[in-house]
């Protein structure tokens, strides 16, 4: 689950870098450029560094000192064992979209490719991706992220280069002067009619409700300590800034060779099978392939981490069954077994409704709207407790799901804003109306690495934190 917090800075920058450069973020960001202009498309990598950087400011080393297991733990730490729960809900509900937004990206590459039926397409690397996971954990992340990363981003900036530099008859001024004006200017970030609130919700839910992620602080908790936990998220943001040039740029490209596409989605794959040399062709779709799979392997490992370890060991096991200790070995195969069903139902979404990227934006909208303020706050204000978190919380998530019914399409991306925000005040407010009787848990000292059974046994003991001293 967290590699034995023994990870290195390079593994931990590289495979922060590998849950950013993934499918939803390249096929899925060409498509969006395909269709909306240069800042629907880089609102993605651009969201991702953005967090990578303000976890390594912010949260990392806090995050990582705790030593906890799932990102839920916080929150039972923290909070107790309800918000935990909620938590935990909401994070499984929203990291089954990501993992299905990457199965989706695998299977349109294979199927372009190969002409095969798109359930194939998205069952085989579904089971390659849990084959690895459930041999390895987040060690064999590790391992095929080295190879699956720095892949993609040589992918994407060779495909670049071979179209700026003008080898394909040097029309790449002509590309870009053919293109719709609003597609290249500022216009996608200041004008409503041209998607400027849809592009800074999606540079908000990514850069603020993706420090909320599963996968991210899974890889936060398994470095080695919190120095190399704040080090490597700026490695994983500086390597993750460096796709926002070259991703987008093949969207705009796309709409020059590629006018009429049937399936905007298609726009990748169709690049590098028909317009680059085959080498470049070959490692663009072995880059997103495997960055695609990298980033499932990461959210499939979390939610079942969070399934076997949050509502199975602390609810199931301790709350109905009555029994204070689960042993690690149980708990992992626990956890081997929950990816099975987990794997099921993201295929079937990816094949009932393929839009990477789409995707992820909505994963992370989820946390957003309901889990980053209790995260934050919990994190820095002294008087955060448990009622605001409920009510932050339930409230968020619940307006969040109602603004996507109500609000209009062309003011789509407030539904985004609005909701954390207003659950952001709401836990401020009633953390205030309710501290002569919730005060908050006393902090007792940074809780190093325990196993899941000693935290059962030590319970409330573990829930707070201080931050740590110089000699700490």
């Amino acid at each position: 689950m967290v590699a034995g917090k023994s990870l290195p800075l390079f593994f931990v920058g590289t495979m922060l870098a590998a849950q950013s450069i993934d499918g939803n973020a390249s096929l899925g960001a060409v498509s969006l450029v395909y269709q909306f202009g240069f800042w629907a498309g880089a609102a993605i990598p651009i969201g991702l560094a953005t967090c990578l950087l303000l976890t390594g400011l912010f949260y990392g080393k806090r995050l990582n000192q705790m030593s906890l297991l799932t990102l839920p733990d916080f929150y039972y730490r923290r909070f107790g064992s309800g918000p935990e729960a909620i938590t935990s809900l909401i994070m499984v509900l929203s990291f089954i979209i990501l993992v299905a937004g990457n199965f989706a990206a695998s299977g349109l590459i294979l199927s372009t490719v190969f002409e095969i039926d798109f359930g194939l397409a998205v069952l085989i690397p579904a089971l390659i991706v849990l084959a690895y996971t459930y041999a390895g954990g987040l060690f064999s992340s590790a391992y095929t992220d080295i190879f699956q990363t720095y892949l993609a981003i040589f992918a994407f900036w060779a495909a670049f280069v071979f179209f700026a530099l003008g080898f394909s008859g040097f029309q790449y001024v002509k590309v870009l002067h053919s293109v719709p004006s609003e597609y290249l200017d500022l216009s996608g970030l200041i004008s409503i009619k041209n998607g400027a609130l849809s592009n800074w919700a999606s540079i908000l839910a990514l850069g603020l409700g993706d420090i909320v992620a599963l996968d991210f602080m899974e890889r936060i908790f398994a470095s080695r300590d919190g120095t190399t936990a704040r080090r490597g998220a700026f490695m994983g943001a500086t390597l993750t800034a460096l796709t926002i040039i070259p991703v987008s740029m093949l969207g705009i490209t796309a709409v020059y060779f590629l006018p009429k596409l049937s399936d905007p989605f298609t726009a990748y794959p169709r690049l590098a099978m028909d317009l680059v040399p085959f080498p470049i062709g070959a490692i663009l779709l072995m880059g997103v392939l495997g960055a695609s799979m990298s980033s499932a392997n990461g959210g499939l490992l979390a939610i079942s981490s969070v399934i076997s370890r949050n509502f199975i060991q602390r609810d199931l096991v301790r709350g109905l069954l009555k029994n204070p200790a689960m042993k690690d070995s149980t708990l992992l195969l626990t956890a081997r077994m929950c990816s099975i069903p987990i794997v099921i139902s993201a295929v079937i979404l990816a094949y009932a409704i393929a839009r990477p990227g789409v995707y992820l934006v909505l994963a992370f909208d989820i946390v957003f709207a309901g889990a980053w303020a209790p995260l934050t706050f919990g994190l820095f204000w002294k008087k955060s407790n448990t009622p605001a978190a409920v009510a932050s919380l339930v409230t968020g998530s619940l307006l969040r799901f109602l603004l996507a019914f109500v609000i209009s399409p062309d003011l789509r991306g407030l539904d985004t804003m609005i909701a954390p925000a207003v659950s952001s005040a709401l836990f401020i407010l009633v953390a205030l109306l309710t501290q002569k009787k919730y005060s908050g848990h006393p902090r007792s000292g940074v809780v190093h690495y325990v196993p899941p059974e000693s935290d059962i046994v030590a319970g409330d003991d573990l829930r707070g934190y201080t931050e740590p001293t110089t000699d700490e």
